[in-house]
């Protein structure tokens, strides 16, 4: 698994969390890539929320091996901003790539159309299927 050289941190969405609850290989290889070349993952808060449906040994496994990231009120400020911009936006997607903006991380998700038009307000943040 290759990650793009600018950024040593990744940024999960909801989907990624879920592929991953669900065993799907191609999330399993890339966390296990991150772990293994001691890449930072993060996942914002609001993430979190949206995934969370009750402790199992799954998801406290997959917490584990991710920072979970607080919500500032610049991220969420961003956030906005990028709502106003790129119309029918979600927040939790803008809240995502602000995030992951504010380091130049590379976003890891399985709505890649969404946060795709999101690049419009975002163009340094690099997305990626999974």
């Amino acid at each position: 698994m290759r990650f793009a050289p600018r950024s040593a941190i990744l940024t999960f969405d909801g989907g990624v969390l879920i592929a991953l609850e669900r065993g799907q290989q191609r999330a399993a290889r890339v966390l296990r890539a991150a772990t293994d070349t001691g890449r930072r993952i993060t996942v914002p808060t609001v993430v979190i929320a949206e995934w969370w449906r009750g402790r199992t040994d799954v998801r406290e496994e997959i917490l584990g091996a991710v920072d979970v990231e607080p919500l500032s009120e610049r991220v969420a400020r961003l956030a906005g901003e990028a709502q106003a911009a790129v119309p029918k936006t979600s927040a939790i997607d803008a809240m995502v790539m602000a995030s992951a903006a504010m380091r130049g991380d590379l976003v890891y998700t399985s709505d890649f159309d969404d946060l795709d038009r999101l690049r419009r307000f975002f163009p340094s943040v690099r997305v990626l299927r999974v």
